[in-house]
């Protein structure tokens, strides 16, 4: 069994920061991607970022450059900085671990508001 907690979201203004953290307890391998999505209301959900155990990372190209996302492998944790926040970045972030052909895993998703 694995087990994502995520934790982080909030209301903040436009222009704003805020910083998810993620972590994974369980049976838990040490290769891995973990990553964050995202589900904006009445939309699909989507990459925001991931990264590779070796720290290989890529982004949505429509928060390249304002979100990082980094990982403690000994804390198996996985953290996003978002910077610049804008009203479109408002949804409910979901933490994902994928250990395939292991499984994949989702946390429970912490909800993210920015106000203009």
């Amino acid at each position: 069994q694995v087990q994502l907690v995520e934790s982080g979201g909030g209301l903040v203004q436009a222009g704003g920061s805020l910083r998810l953290s993620c972590a994974a307890s369980g049976s838990i391998f040490s290769a891995n991607t973990m990553g964050w999505y995202r589900q904006a209301p009445g939309k699909q959900r989507e990459l925001v970022a991931r990264i590779t155990s070796g720290g290989i990372t890529n982004y949505a190209d429509s928060v390249k450059g304002r979100f990082t996302i980094s990982r403690e492998n000994a804390k198996n944790t996985v953290y996003l900085q978002m910077n610049t926040l804008q009203p479109e970045d408002t949804a409910v972030y979901y933490c994902q671990l994928d250990q395939w052909p292991r499984g994949t895993y989702w946390g429970q998703g912490t909800q993210v508001t920015v106000s203009s």
